[in-house]
């Protein structure tokens, strides 16, 4: 870490009033083993991985985990250069080169842990950040992240609140202006691998560039946010995709339209379930081969051991994309409501449909303003979440990601349920129409 950014860090814990708690060697040697990847080098057909051992403590014998690749292995050799012989233990603070006990790939900018301790991984999350540019910060623009080895592009998504630390509340802004603070949140271009500032507070910090000048400093925070390492973790072996003997286009004909996923996302009380029922209904009786998931059908059966963790909210639209996708695959047009408030579940969700060879996938925003849900609040949710009766809801305790891009967006706010449908049903007509055939009956 350079002088400015280590400047910038102690600027930002004093004005947030933070202790450094990784300042001392014992104090680093207790927190979970975390060494960034400098370097991968080759000598006498090993493979050594070089880095410095940030937290904890590595030896000899040890699975280790690199992060975000998710390659294990056991470290059968530890080296160092200020030691004649090779080490079975180093420690937080020391350079080290690791052996393993079998090839991997490993690129420099991974992490490497202990198998049940490893970071989050992730390509969003929030963050407190002094911000030291030139210009004010504003959404949507782009810096190069810097953390621990690892460089990629992030985008800031959004301004959460403004923080001066000699007012106690919090304002609302567009911006931020040098040297000031705000909570922002970041989404990167690729996966990441990282902790909390409160779970490790030297590998949970990280620094903001514009080509070689440092525009910001800031801590990690993942409060409402998912780790998504499970996400995307096959754990499956032993298997193979079976060919079905039906192909996509018979039952394309048989249906007289294709299958496809149409994904109502919105806030609670937005109207994803009632368009989702009424568009089946009307579908259905038009000819179409149409299903509609919902999110509290679903969590009665399919997901009734899911709870509403970020973690298992994100579980719970995995699942659901997956079913969809096998639905559309069949032949069916297929309506989800569910809140699904991450976008990168979103891209799952769609990434499973394609990865069937489904092509209409369209993302629906059903959108209306948090106010007019709340008012509407049909199940009383918004009133026990102000309350404290609900953890991690969404809109208030937790964060909802707009689409950036949707196929369609659907204002209910100021529209009537019918005017609504009609807007759904448009689109769907438009993209899926039927085919010639025998007429449905009614």
């Amino acid at each position: 870490m350079d002088r400015e950014a280590a400047e910038a860090f102690e600027r930002l814990l004093d004005a947030l009033d933070l202790p450094d708690a990784g300042d001392t060697s014992n104090g680093r040697e207790a927190l979970p083993l975390r060494m960034p990847v400098q370097d991968v080098q080759r000598s006498d057909d090993r493979q050594i991985v070089v880095g410095r051992i940030e937290t904890g403590r590595v030896s000899v014998g040890d699975r280790v985990l690199f992060s975000p690749s998710n390659g294990t292995a056991r470290v059968a050799g530890i080296e160092a250069r200020d030691a004649p012989v090779p080490l079975t233990e180093a420690a937080a603070g020391q350079s080290v080169g690791l052996t393993l006990d079998e090839a991997l790939s490993v690129e420099r900018g991974e992490t490497l842990s202990h198998e049940d301790r490893p970071p989050i991984e992730t390509d969003v999350f929030r963050a407190w950040l002094l911000w030291l540019g030139r210009t004010p910060l504003t959404p949507g623009r782009r810096c190069t992240l810097r953390l621990g080895s690892a460089v990629t592009e992030v985008e800031v998504q959004s301004i959460e609140r403004a923080i001066d630390p000699n007012q106690p509340d919090v304002e609302d802004a567009d911006e931020i202006e040098r040297n000031g603070i705000a909570e922002v949140v970041l989404r990167s271009d690729a996966m990441l691998a990282l902790d909390a500032f409160t779970d490790n507070p030297v590998t949970g910090r990280f620094g903001l560039a514009e080509g070689n000048e440092i525009v910001g400093a800031g801590l990690i925070g993942m409060e409402g946010y998912p780790d998504q390492r499970a996400l995307i973790t096959g754990r499956s072996s032993n298997v193979a995709l079976i060919d079905h003997g039906v192909s996509r286009a018979a039952r394309a004909r048989r249906n007289r339209h294709p299958g496809g996923v149409i994904w109502l996302t919105g806030l609670s009380g937005a109207g994803k379930s009632t368009l989702a029922i009424e568009a089946e209904d009307r579908l259905f009786r038009k000819g179409y081969q149409v299903y509609a998931l919902d999110g509290d059908n679903v969590r009665h059966g399919l997901n009734a051991t899911l709870g509403f963790s970020p973690e298992d909210r994100a579980e719970n639209i995995r699942r659901v994309g997956e079913v969809a996708a096998l639905f559309a695959d069949a032949g069916f047009i297929v309506l989800t409501a569910f809140i699904s408030p991450y976008r990168s579940d979103r891209a799952r969700a769609r990434a499973a449909a394609e990865r069937t060879g489904v092509q209409g996938f369209h993302e629906v925003h059903v959108r209306a303003p948090l106010a007019v849900c709340e008012a509407r609040d049909p199940k009383g949710l918004y009133r026990r979440a102000r309350a404290g009766e609900i953890a991690d809801f969404t809109g208030v305790s937790a964060p909802y990601e707009p689409p950036d891009r949707p196929e369609l967006t659907v204002d209910t706010g100021d529209r009537t349920v019918e005017q609504s449908l009609q807007v759904l049903i448009d689109h769907i007509e438009r993209h899926f129409a039927l085919t010639g055939g025998v007429a449905p009956e009614e």
